[in-house]
């Protein structure tokens, strides 16, 4: 669940408790302004205590596990990987690719984008999938994973 997520469940569950964000926000010790923001998908920050404090106050219950099967990341970040190019990369090729450093020419762009356009949180689950499948350590992907974003020159700043 993220923010805008957990905002269309606040609104969801003032507005059934019938009350304005005027009270929710004096009853949350937050301003009617954060309230609205975090509704409305627009608020920036808000630190873990006040959400909680908010969420609580509501009896909302944030649930925590993976988004995504551990089992499927691969074949996700492959697929993702492969959505602005006529040709595809396989999650075999991704695999060999992440597992070895070897770069096949026609790849290049597709994992270019993995590394500059793809969720951090899916690059990380693919890397402790294909650790896990083929008991290869997690540095040695990580390792080939920077050398590309240096190689390509990637502006993304996890990279750097």
């Amino acid at each position: 669940m993220n923010i805008v997520e957990i905002g269309q469940k606040v609104a969801q569950k003032r507005v059934s408790l019938g009350l304005s964000q005027e009270r929710l926000a004096k009853l949350s010790d937050l301003s009617r302004s954060t309230i609205h923001h975090l509704e409305h998908g627009t608020l920036h920050e808000i630190g873990a205590a006040k959400l909680f404090k908010l969420l609580s106050l509501l009896d909302i219950r944030l649930k925590t596990e993976d988004e995504i099967s551990k089992s499927h990341a691969l074949e996700m970040a492959s697929r993702s990987a492969s959505v602005s190019y006529r040709t595809t990369i396989s999650p075999q090729e991704l695999e060999n690719s992440l597992i070895t450093g070897k770069i096949e020419p026609r790849t290049i762009s597709h994992l270019a984008t993995l590394i500059d356009e793809l969720p951090l949180s899916l690059i990380v689950l693919v890397v402790k999938e294909i650790s896990e499948r083929h008991k290869v350590p997690p540095k040695k992907i990580w390792s080939h994973i920077y050398s590309w974003a240096n190689q390509f020159k990637s502006p993304r700043l996890a990279w750097q």
